[in-house]
């Protein structure tokens, strides 16, 4: 059974929230979740929530409110990529940016892209803002309830996790919203390297006789070049590998 293309990505985008859900959680609970002094011993999640100091209650409240921006932000990202999914698709024929140039022919659809990609923007601005601020406060507590460098090193790696998130969804925002595009936050491509490098065969041209250079397409021939002279210039169109393989069985 072949799966609808829409449902498909549904499922891609599902999964992948769910995975950073828990990743953002840990990271934007810190106060429950950083290994803390509790006399000789790690303190409990119970223990961490327990604690009755005015800065532990502010510390937990800083981390819910952080947390609670996240989820608002995931609604609005999950919206937004929910919207791109029934109303745009994926061609991977045409550039990135085409979808400026066709979209105008929508305008009810352009208006509600724009839209989007602004709210989605400042939420995640805001989001961004409050959590630098919960990461903050943390300082006090990393200081007096300090435990071992498991404290310092589960501080770092949660909130590391937070500000990859943070970043890459800005970065998907801020090009969506200034390039006029629809770019997921979700669905990622994988690149396929398919043709030789130019600085490599360039390289290998300089060291290699004559009668080896007809192994590369469109390589100048250099081995006249000067050993002081730049060979960036002799650099090579890009090749595939296939044109490789099939000029070298050549008698």
């Amino acid at each position: 059974m072949t799966l609808d293309v829409d449902f498909a990505q549904r499922l891609k985008v599902g999964g992948t929230f769910i995975l950073e859900l828990y990743k953002v959680g840990v990271g934007c609970m810190l106060s429950l979740f950083v290994p803390q002094a509790c006399g000789d011993e790690i303190c409990t999640l119970q223990q961490n929530y327990d604690k009755t100091s005015t800065y532990s209650r502010t510390a937990l409240i800083t981390n819910t409110v952080s947390l609670s921006l996240f989820l608002i932000s995931y609604i609005v990202e999950l919206s937004r990529e929910n919207w791109a999914i029934k109303y745009l698709d994926v061609d991977y024929a045409k550039p990135d940016n085409s979808l400026k140039e066709i979209i105008k022919g929508e305008p009810e659809l352009d208006r509600k892209m724009d839209k989007l990609n602004k709210i989605y923007f400042y939420t995640l601005l805001v989001t961004g803002g409050v959590y630098i601020i919960n990461m903050g406060v943390m300082g006090k507590i990393l200081y007096e309830d300090y435990h071992s460098m498991n404290t310092v090193s589960c501080t770092a790696s949660f909130s590391l996790l937070v500000l990859m998130k943070l970043y890459n969804s800005l970065s998907v925002a801020q090009v969506s919203l200034k390039n006029d595009e629809m770019r997921s936050a979700f669905l990622k491509e994988f690149t396929s390297f398919n043709v030789l490098d130019e600085d490599y065969v360039a390289e290998k041209y300089a060291r290699k006789p004559d009668e080896e250079m007809s192994h590369y397409e469109g390589v100048a021939d250099v081995s006249g070049v000067s050993d002081n002279k730049d060979i960036t210039d002799l650099r090579p169109k890009p090749i595939s590998l296939e044109d490789v393989v099939l000029q070298g069985s050549n008698p």
